[in-house]
Parts: C-alpha cells; structure tokens; sequence
C-alpha cells in the first residue's frame, strides 16, 4: 500500500495533548500554545489537555509520563525549551523516552526554518518520534515556528502519523 493510499484510509481525528515548556510563559499570554490548540480544532482534533510546564526535565518528563499512561492520548505536542541554551531540555527529555524517532521531522522543520530565518535554523533541536503508542512531536516555542511545523508538517500527517502507530 503506497502513501497516499495510506493517508486516505487515516481520516480519525487525533486526541492530543499540548505542552509548552518554558519558564516565561504562562497560559495567560502563551500564544504559541494557544496556536497549536486553534489549529488543532479548526482541523477537527481533540485536545485533551494543555498546560504550561516550566523547563524542568523532571517536570517535563512528569507531564510526558501522564499524557502516555492515560490510554487515551494519540499525539503530544511540545514546544518550547528545544534551543541550545542552558535552560533548554525539552529535546533531551523527549529523546530520551522515543522508541521510534521521526528524523524527517526535524531535518525537514531545520529546512523550511532555514528558508524564513537563515543559518540560526540550525540551532533548532525539533524532534518527533514514537513512545508508549504515542507520537511525540517537539517544536521551538516562537510563533513563527510554531505556524510554520503546524501548517506545513505536523497538521498534512497527523492523522496518518497516529493511524500508523495505532
């Protein structure tokens, strides 16, 4: 069965979860968080849970340890906390629960970046992958990435993406 014989059967909608991980934001004036939530029901999922966590890796793998005991859960996207700085641990939390990586993902996200914001692109440490039945999807925390991994990747294959691992 080819790609887009796959996608056509992968028509559910997805249950998901929205984590933004950072020490700034709160979900009062997070609007990246609020994006990926919008974009999300405008295209017909359901988002179980959405909460700001600090860029803690205990409490970051805390949430991420919820989110994939519920049962219910299909897809967890995190943004935030995926730069390169001290206090960015998001990419290490994540990595270190994939069984599966997607490393399309973060090569294509890098690309498409790399055409909006030139070679800073390359400090992303956007990651996406497969645990505990679950797909794992992490982006930076800027609107503008957040828009453009919504629109341009995750929104096109999340239902095929949650149908496979199903």
């Amino acid at each position: 069965m080819g790609h887009e014989e796959h996608k056509a059967r992968a028509k559910a909608p997805v249950a998901a979860r929205v984590i933004t991980c950072s020490d700034t934001r709160t979900p009062d004036d997070d609007t990246s968080g609020r994006l990926i939530r919008d974009l999300l029901a405008k295209d017909g999922h359901t988002v179980l849970d959405y909460r700001v966590v600090p860029d803690d890796p205990e409490r970051i793998r805390a949430a991420l340890d919820e989110a994939l005991a519920d049962g219910r859960t299909q897809v967890v996207i995190l943004n935030g906390g995926t730069g390169i700085s001290r206090r960015d641990s998001t990419y290490e939390v994540v990595t270190g629960l994939l069984e599966k990586r997607i490393d399309g993902f973060g090569e294509l996200f890098r690309a498409l970046s790399y055409r909006e914001i030139g070679s800073a692109a390359m400090m992303s440490r956007a990651v996406a992958g497969v645990a505990g039945g679950c797909v794992l999807v992490s982006v930076p925390g800027s609107h503008a990435a957040v828009r453009l991994a919504m629109e341009e990747l995750i929104l096109p294959e999340l239902r095929h993406m949650a149908w496979l691992v199903a």
